[in-house]
């Protein structure tokens, strides 16, 4: 049976999630709201992807 690994490429949604939570509170340290406010988005979606595709994982 052939097995296909969920990660596709180097990278997994959790680290960069991480890393746009950390651009996220260093714009919002130096005060760019809006900036902060989008990166705050991008990594709570990639954090939401990431727990989706791990319950799916360990149901497999």
């Amino acid at each position: 049976m052939l097995e296909i690994p969920l990660q596709i490429g180097g990278g997994g949604f959790l680290y960069w999630a991480i890393i746009f939570f950390v651009l996220a509170i260093i714009a919002a340290a130096v005060g760019a709201r809006g900036v902060a406010g989008i990166t705050m988005e991008i990594a709570r979606i990639f954090v939401l992807i990431f727990i989706i595709l791990a319950i799916v994982a360990l149901l497999l």
